[in-house]
């Protein structure tokens, strides 16, 4: 392949990515000044260190700043030294002090660095986020660290283990808002007096430029932690605030969620109410995981702001967590079920981050995963399992715990696999020893590792230690191994032979892919003498393959509860046994299992280890189907298919035809009204069940949702449009209107009220058919749209077929751009793939290679080879499945 080599081809030392550790941090007191007016930040650090060795030189992370002279004093020596000499590394943003003196080993010292900076809007380091209000460009600052963007708000020793404790002062306009990790130990506004005589000249300098305008806020010190969670803001924000008593300390710790005062003091009076549901969220959630990890949380506030301008998701950052508005606003009146809970997902999410990640912090980034939190519930097994094995099954997929040295490549590792697939196989080991010594285990690798660095037998020790079980033995090949296992089964007279092959998912693989032997629970599911549903979790395939005594005269299943982060393969015989049976109403296979087998079958049959014909018959066999996520996996199976056969328009027309055979009697039967009565399993099935529909052109279903928005666009009421309607409805009426309704999403999107309808919007303008339209949309994303929105723009579009080829296009025109833009962001990596990964031809392919083999392709190298690995897949899929699907589609 024409690019780069990836973060497991690295072959150069750690010395060359990691900092000397001749001196080590100890303790960060840090002030900045923000001038939200010229947009500009200026500082001083005082940084305490310990001397290990003896050195007369000190090297720490810096870029994107303009440094002033620093200067050392040494304990030991009582002297204060000014830099002799002073170089910079632009490629491992460093910077190495020379000072005449050398500092001996085992002193300390406290070095002294002034520094300024831009605020720019480039959702990384100490940044900007832009509004207008009252006809003004105005801004807030707030800061994203992780993984390594620390350094472009102060030096620093911007690496996880390198952890400290950290002092922030901040300076601001007085009539603005400061926050930190911390509570505030101080604030006032700015007098003569606080300037201290004596002072270095960087700080002295700060303090000169002062009037009463500006005011000083001090904070607490924080415990040890990382670079990467620390946190500070300034700007207008309104709050809503709540406490909670902790269930171990007995301590009430107040809670506080902030909002960007972006729209002018009666519009952000009209916003901030939407913050309520994620407060209410962090209130509850908060002491659940302190009774639950027996480890008390250890700050006296949690806050979290919410940002108009983000990159990821969200960010755990200690006592402060920032995120999108997506992840934190919802109008109650006006929010689906989905945007319910992902705000729920998403908070709770980041507050079991204060225990993990936090309170114990990965030693480097190969251990990302013990940052996320596990999930047992059958949603995961669609948002979560079969969205890991999905990536995991590409032949340029990596370890859970990969080598990743170089901070260039960090962005990159923040995947389906470090986060999804690692949860998946906590989830895993969950059910194997039982959740209660499972969160035991947990409980006492935190308290082993309180405010320290962990590796991953850490955590397996902590499990082994409360189960009594080998669990670094059971677990080593699941995270430090590439890939996961497919296990074939077959029936003897007494029983099953399971063999284990790693699963590609094109199914071929070599030998030297095939080496490893993972330890899997079987976890059998068997019909007992009664009919009812016998459970054994004893049964470990430990080889490459063994025989089970099972009576195979009676219903069984492995993989029980889709608890297993592998497929299994079954003989059509037993396949289709399995499905009549999981088709009954008491059937001894749980919804799990259900879940599980559709997912199953259709990665299966796309690798060529079973027929897609095959899938479709077990899919056609539960159209009686009564819960939402079974239906659910169908729906994302079938819109896999139509997106695959894309250009075959024969066969999408058949699998349109499917499709509104299973799903419009669904429509018929659950209408298109919300009652407050209805169960949010109905709700969903009712939105998933109208979504199908309309995307496989169901005329009726097209017309009732059309009619709706043009009541809206005519009257400016939009009470016949339900919010969990509210996304398929705006793409109807742009798919299949014209310029009116397009400019009408565009509207919407600029007006918006809330981050659901922002959000429905942008994938309404990429539902457009029309060429015209569409060169709009992708014009939009040059000239208007937000750095944080571009992304949403890119799915959108690349959702629908006949605008791919023109985002592919766009993609390469105003690649440099883009780079730019997105350089520094994990949104980079995000847009390669969204651009590319549609695409399903050997001259798609090509050209993919070609168009990339000039660039520097170090920041998203990783992600291109996943999308090169599933053009390939689904080229080899099309050649070999659609005779079988067209003769399926023929008997129906």
């Amino acid at each position: 392949m024409a690019t780069p080599p990836g973060p497991n081809a690295i072959s150069k030392p750690d010395s060359e990515y990691r900092l000397p550790t001749d001196v080590k941090p100890t303790q960060y007191d840090v002030t900045i000044k923000t001038d939200l007016e010229e947009l500009e930040f200026e500082g001083f650090v005082k940084i305490s260190l310990d001397v290990h060795r003896k050195s007369s030189s000190v090297t720490l992370n810096t870029t994107a700043l303009e440094l002033g002279k620093a200067s050392i004093y040494s304990d030991a020596l009582q002297t204060e030294q000014e830099q002799s000499g002073v170089s910079f590394s632009k490629e491992s943003e460093r910077v190495t002090y020379q000072f005449p003196t050398a500092l001996p080993a085992g002193s300390t010292a406290h070095l002294k660095i002034g520094f300024s900076g831009k605020l720019t809007g480039n959702m990384t380091g100490y940044y900007k986020s832009a509004y207008e209000a009252d006809g003004k460009q105005k801004a807030y600052a707030l800061t994203q660290f992780e993984p390594t963007d620390a350094r472009r708000a102060f030096p620093c020793w911007d690496e996880p283990l390198l952890k400290s404790t950290f002092g922030i002062t901040l300076i601001s306009r007085a009539d603005t808002v400061n926050l930190s990790n911390m509570p505030a130990t101080s604030e006032e506004v700015y007098s003569a007096a606080a300037a201290k005589p004596n002072e270095h000249r960087d700080l002295a300098k700060l303090y000169s430029s002062l009037d009463e305008t500006w005011k000083i806020t001090t904070f607490q010190s924080t415990p040890p932690m990382s670079t990467y969670i620390v946190a500070f803001a300034n700007g207008h924000f309104e709050h809503l605030e709540s406490s909670v008593k902790m269930p171990l300390s007995g301590k009430t710790i107040p809670l506080k969620i902030y909002d960007p005062l972006t729209f002018g003091p009666a519009a952000t009076a009209d916003v901030i109410h939407q913050a309520q549901f994620a407060l209410d969220v962090k209130a509850a959630v908060l002491p659940l995981y302190e009774k639950v990890f027996d480890v008390e949380y250890p700050l006296p506030k949690l806050d979290t702001l919410v940002a108009t301008d983000f990159d990821a998701g969200a960010m755990e950052n200690w006592g402060l967590i920032t995120g999108r508005t997506n992840a934190f606003l919802l109008d109650p009146n006006k929010a689906d079920l989905q945007a319910k809970k992902w705000v729920a997902t998403t908070q709770s999410h980041e507050v079991a981050h204060m225990w993990f990640g936090n309170i114990t912090t990965m030693e480097w980034w190969n251990y990302l995963y013990l940052n996320e939190e596990w999930k047992v519930d059958s949603e995961f097994i669609s948002d979560h399992l079969n969205r890991a094995l999905s990536l995991d099954s590409k032949l340029s997929s990596h370890p859970i715990e990969v080598e990743c040295p170089d901070a260039n490549h960090i962005n990159q590792i923040f995947d389906s696999l470090s986060y999804s697939k690692a949860a998946s196989v906590l989830r895993m080991l969950s059910n194997y020893v039982g959740e209660e010594l499972f969160l035991k285990g947990v409980s006492i690798y935190l308290k082993k590792k309180l405010y320290a660095n962990s590796v991953t037998n850490d955590l397996w020790e902590g499990i082994g230690a409360a189960t009594g079980k080998d669990i670094v033995g059971l677990m080593d090949n699941w995270i430090s191994k590439i890939g996961f296992p497919v296990l074939t089964v077959t029936e003897t007279p007494t029983g099953i032979t399971v063999r284990q092959d790693r699963f590609l998912e094109d199914g071929h693989t070599e030998p030297k892919d095939n080496e490893t032997i993972w330890n899997v629970p079987l976890s059998i599911v068997i019909a007992d003498k009664d009919g009812k549903a016998a459970l054994n979790k004893d049964a470990v395939l430990e080889a490459r393959e063994q025989t089970f005594e099972l009576d195979t005269s009676k219903s069984f299943k492995l993989n029980a509860g889709t608890v297993g982060v592998y497929r299994v393969l079954y003989t059509p015989e037993r396949l289709t046994k399995i499905a009549e049976e999981a088709a009954k109403d008491d059937s001894i296979f749980s919804l799990n299992d259900r879940i599980g087998l559709v997912h199953d079958a259709m990665a299966l049959s796309k690798a060529g280890l079973a027929k897609p014909s095959s899938a479709l018959t077990l899919i056609d066999g539960l159209k009686n189907e009564k819960e939402y996520l079974v239906w659910s996996g169908i729906s994302e199976s079938l819109s896999g298919l139509v997106s695959i056969w894309w250009e075959h328009p024969q066969i999408v027309d058949q699998l349109n035809v499917f499709r509104r055979a299973l799903f419009v009697p669904l429509v018929n039967k659950l209408g298109y009204e919300y009652a407050a009565t209805d169960s949010t399993d109905t709700s969903l099935l009712r939105t998933c069940a109208i979504s199908q529909a309309a995307a496989a052109k169901d005329e009726g279903v097209i017309k009732e949702l059309q009619s709706r928005f043009a009541h809206f666009m005519k009257t400016g009421d939009d009470s016949t449009i339900p919010a969990d309607l509210q996304r398929v409805i705006f793409s109807v009426a742009v798919r299949y209107g014209g310029k009116e309704e397009f400019d009408a999403a565009a509207r919407i999107y600029d007006n918006a009220k809330n981050p659901t309808a922002r959000i429905a919007a942008i994938q309404a303008m990429g539902a457009t058919e029309d060429s015209e339209l569409m060169k709009e949309t992708l014009k939009f994303i040059s000239t208007k749209a937000r750095d944080q929105d571009v992304v949403y723009f890119f799915r959108g579009l690349a959702s629908n077929p006949k605008a791919r080829r023109q985002v592919v296009q766009y993609f390469k025109d105003e690649y440099d751009s883009l780079y730019t833009r997105f350089e520094a962001t994990f949104t980079l990596k995000s847009l390669v793939e969204l651009a590319m990964g549609g695409l399903s031809t050997e001259q798609d392919r090509t050209d993919i290679i070609e168009f990339f083999k000039d660039k520097d392709t170090s920041k998203y190298n990783q992600g291109l080879a996943q999308v090169l690995d599933g053009i390939r897949a689904r080229i080899a899929y099309i050649e070999r499945s659609t005779g079988d699907l067209e003769g399926w589609f023929d008997k129906l």
